[in-house]
């Protein structure tokens, strides 16, 4: 118990300078339209940086969604080297690179650190990314109050960093709090809704829910309860997938919900190297943003 009082402390420390500063805002459309996602475990897609930022591009992709690293990786930024490459690929293609950092919360210095490394990021070019967001999805630290406290933190500091930057908060949807009451008690929406540009909620249902009636509904709710927890005027990015566990009508059916929510602004399919033909053919009906 002693040594957590006193990470607590030493990460309240750390964060306090940064929590009083003005927190600006960045502009959200970074995170609108169609996007697709590569993580740090995709090595094909960084070993052929040139031919996937192609491919990616054929497929009218906005923005795509990078992972620089998680909090039990070896490194602050996995595979710098190739990542730079396959970004500036991106970028001399027209597409918007939003990077994300996955925090664990069990060590707060280690979860800011890793942060300043995903804003401290250049590529072989000089170019930095076009947005950045916390991956919040990290149960291993039990208590979800010390947990809700270091979020809190780690996202004010984030958001005074970033600057201009865009920031995003990607998330469990509100349809999985509710059917998983003690994953987050409490979860803190209004909080972190007034430090980010936008949600992206991780709209998952592939391998889970079967069927167009199961999808759409798990969607649809979770975009609802989302809308009631943050208000209206913040845009949502949905991400829906695993794309290679869904069949052509669990992939309309999240389209559909979403062109029936209204107000969704972005949409994307995790990840890329599982999207194959059906999956981009769904995400044809909601454009390219």
């Amino acid at each position: 118990m002693r040594r957590l009082v006193l990470g607590v402390i030493a990460a309240g420390l750390l964060l306090a300078p940064l929590q009083a500063q003005a927190a600006p805002k960045g502009d959200p459309s970074v995170f609108a339209g169609l996007g697709t996602w590569v993580d740090i475990y995709d090595a094909p897609a960084y070993n052929a940086p040139t031919a996937t930022a192609t491919k990616i591009a054929a497929h009218g992709v906005r923005t795509v969604y990078v992972e620089t690293a998680n909090d039990r990786s070896t490194t602050d930024v996995v595979n710098p080297a190739k990542l730079g490459l396959f970004v500036d690929a991106l970028k001399a293609r027209g597409i918007r690179v939003v990077a994300w950092y996955l925090p664990g919360f069990v060590q707060p210095a280690l979860d800011v650190r890793r942060t300043r490394a995903m804003l401290a990021f250049r590529t072989p070019s000089g170019a930095s990314f076009d947005g950045v967001a916390l991956d919040i999805e990290s149960l291993r630290l039990k208590s979800a109050g010390l947990r809700t406290t270091r979020l809190v933190a780690l996202s004010k500091m984030l958001r005074t960093e970033a600057g201009e930057t865009p920031v995003a908060a990607i998330t469990y949807p509100s349809r999985g709090f509710e059917r998983h009451p003690t994953w987050w008690p409490g979860f803190p929406w209004e909080q972190v809704t007034a430090l980010v540009d936008a949600w992206i909620p991780m709209t998952y249902t592939g391998g889970g829910f079967k069927g167009y009636d199961a999808t759409y509904g798990y969607v649809a709710r979770s975009l609802r309860l989302l809308r009631t927890s943050v208000g209206p005027d913040i845009p949502v990015h949905a991400a829906g997938g695993v794309a290679n566990r869904m069949t052509a009508d669990e992939l309309k059916a999240f389209v559909d919900a979403v062109t029936d929510e209204g107000s969704v602004t972005g949409w994307s399919l995790y990840d890329f190297q599982t999207t194959g033909p059906k999956g981009w053919a769904a995400l044809a009906a909601l454009g390219t943003g």
